[in-house]
């Protein structure tokens, strides 16, 4: 199926990472998965930990893999390039990756080193700790420089990778609880916000949090809890100030940020649910987990577009932001001008046939008259001749 589809870039929408190493392509339009790894070499420590775009024509993935080799991944042609990154394993597993200006990479693991890299370069160019037992690190959209980290008891920080020395924002704790106990601090995922300066997080004890850099206030502005399961990933909504996240026992819910409130649940789910991403323009959401399937649903409604059982546990996903229901239209327009061109034809053929002359087999009225004589002219002088031997009173012969 991968041979057969590998000339169709354009025809994947969606790039999932799995625990057994494999690479796959989602086709939307087929609801069809490929493989785009060879099945005979998987090995446990080339499980996909990580995924992130290499330039903004989406042409290139970087897949961070549970031994610390960052490979990269041609989606035009579908082949694997060279090794870009390899980092130390014994720093732990890879918990975010991003990518600089002038071909530089960066990259994140768990026991809080973050390195930036020159692309095909064996050693980083700078390197620096951002905290021990740290869960995600995410890079601003558009500030390439900026990256978010935290895990756990080891709060949100902003780094400048330019002067990373000290962080440029350090969140602090939420107050102690009613019984005046310190409230533990576990980020598991963070996500800048469009057109702000805020960063949500979600935690492992089912909070959703809203920080502001740029204001005094190092504690959360907005905090809110939902269920009662550690939420493992999160989704901003483009242009809306909501956030979808998912926990472990495989809830997805969107909340909103501005009133505080819980608007649609997904359901359906089998198991924590490891990656959530919008699509940028579209009304979709897709998420993946360890049930081993790829769900998109319809933010409007809630209803769930495409459902594919993919075999192996997923454990990050990329969507890609091209609008590919253009696709859709241009097949439509092409189906309806070869509807049109074939009702054209058939309305020309018919017209041929209307415009032509009837032949008829039937023989023309004169000529009938003449053979109609011909054929009953001798019967007849015969009955006259006939009658004139017969002698009047006498009987006829029989």
């Amino acid at each position: 199926m991968a041979a057969h589809m590998a000339n169709h870039e354009r025809q994947f929408q969606i790039w999932v990472g799995a625990q057994t190493g494999i690479l796959k392509g989602i086709n939307l339009k087929e609801n069809i998965g490929a493989n785009f790894t060879d099945l005979t070499s998987l090995e446990k420590d080339k499980e996909i930990v990580s995924l992130a775009w290499l330039n903004d024509t989406e042409d290139k993935v970087l897949l961070g893999l549970r031994n610390g080799t960052v490979r990269l991944f041609n989606t035009k042609t579908t082949e694997y390039e060279e090794d870009v990154v390899q980092c130390d394993v014994d720093k732990g597993l890879l918990k975010g990756l991003g990518v600089l200006e002038d071909n530089r990479l960066v990259s994140c693991q768990e026991s809080g080193l973050v390195q930036i890299w020159e692309r095909g370069s064996d050693e980083a160019t700078a390197g620096f700790s951002a905290g021990s037992n740290l869960c995600r690190m995410r890079q601003h959209p558009t500030q390439r420089n900026q990256v978010a980290t935290g895990g756990k008891e080891n709060d949100l920080k902003v780094w400048n990778l330019e002067r990373p020395t000290e962080p440029v924002f350090r969140a602090k704790n939420v107050r102690n609880d009613f019984l005046d106990l310190r409230v533990p601090v576990w980020v598991t995922d963070m996500q800048f916000m469009e057109d702000s300066s805020k960063i949500v997080t979600c935690t492992g004890h089912h909070q959703v949090r809203v920080y502001d850099p740029s204001s005094p206030q190092r504690r959360p502005v907005f905090d809110m809890s939902f269920d009662e399961y550690p939420f493992i990933s999160m989704a901003m909504v483009p242009g809306d100030k909501s956030v979808i996240v998912g926990n472990t026992q495989g809830k997805m819910a969107e909340i909103d940020l501005r009133k505080g409130v819980v608007g649609r649940i997904y359901k359906g789910f089998g198991g924590s649910i490891r990656d959530i991403q919008c699509h940028p323009t579209l009304p979709l959401v897709a998420s993946c987990g360890l049930d081993r399937f790829l769900r998109v649903h319809d933010r409007q409604d809630g209803t769930l577009k495409s459902k594919i059982y993919l075999k192996s546990k997923l454990n990050c996903l990329l969507f890609s932001s091209r609008d590919f229901t253009q696709d859709d239209d241009q097949i439509g327009r092409k189906k309806e001008s070869r509807r049109k061109t074939a009702e054209d034809e058939d309305e020309e053929s018919e017209k041929i046939w209307r415009d032509m002359k009837t032949i008829s087999d039937a023989t023309p009225k004169g000529e009938k008259k003449r053979r109609k004589g011909a054929g009953t002219g001798g019967a007849d002088r015969e009955s006259q001749v006939g009658r004139k031997k017969r002698k009047p009173g006498r009987p006829q012969d029989v």
